[in-house]
């Protein structure tokens, strides 16, 4: 065999071993993730009679859980990193269970129209966040500078009117978490960080998707 062909066999093993590699990554990292909306929806169920006030508490303890779960990850406590983050979705699931309590009794359509655009909105873009051969790290310091340009809009929306503020909100949020996750994926695609963490965020993705399309889907019936 010439050294051409030795190469040129390594080369082809390890790209076989690398994809299969992407291909198992892609698996655990979806399982978490599908695990974790479980939870979310259970959360949602559980606090259907839970009160708006004790709804937005809740945000403090799963924002607690996705700091702790970072830290968690990045000591390699696999384990706890992956309690932290079934158990910050429970926590979103809770916080966010009195918003679609009231769309479930007013107008339920909405949360199924919701529900549906966010799997096809979230599949599409991460299709081509995970396909793209390009590194999309560069990424990560322009979106988090729009995502906290996002939350300062929304506190000086609650004081101040702002015309179609909430139309605005949504639709530049659709915009960031939609890059976030091509973003996300193409992590995921570059193996870029471990499973729960990676996980985390692409659930974070979808909760916050839902949540802007379910208000943009509500809001038109107001």
């Amino acid at each position: 065999m010439s050294t051409y062909e030795t190469t040129y066999d390594g080369r082809a093993v390890a790209d076989e071993a690398i994809e299969r590699n992407a291909r198992e990554l892609l698996g655990q990292v979806m399982g978490y993730v599908a695990v974790s909306v479980g939870f979310a929806a259970l959360g949602a169920y559980l606090g259907r009679d839970l009160g708006g006030g004790t709804g937005l508490l809740l945000f403090i303890p799963a924002f607690a859980a996705i700091i702790g779960l970072h830290f968690a990850a990045s000591r390699g406590r696999e384990q706890l990193a992956i309690g932290l983050l079934f158990g910050m979705g429970l926590l979103l699931g809770l916080a966010v269970a009195p918003v679609i309590a009231d769309y479930a009794g007013a107008d339920p359509s909405a949360l199924w129209q919701a529900a549906g655009a966010t799997a096809a909105f979230v599949a599409a873009l991460g299709a081509y966040g995970y396909a793209t051969r390009r590194d999309l790290s560069s990424w990560g310091r322009t979106l988090f500078w729009a995502l906290l340009g996002l939350i300062v809009f929304g506190i000086v929306g609650i004081f101040v009117s702002i015309p179609a503020g909430t139309v605005i909100y949504a639709v530049a949020g659709l915009g960031i978490f939609g890059a976030f996750t091509i973003y996300d994926f193409n992590r995921l695609r570059q193996g870029a960080d471990s499973a729960v963490v990676i996980a985390a965020s692409i659930f974070l993705d979808i909760f916050n998707v839902f949540v802007l399309l379910l208000d943009l889907f509500g809001g038109q019936r107001k």
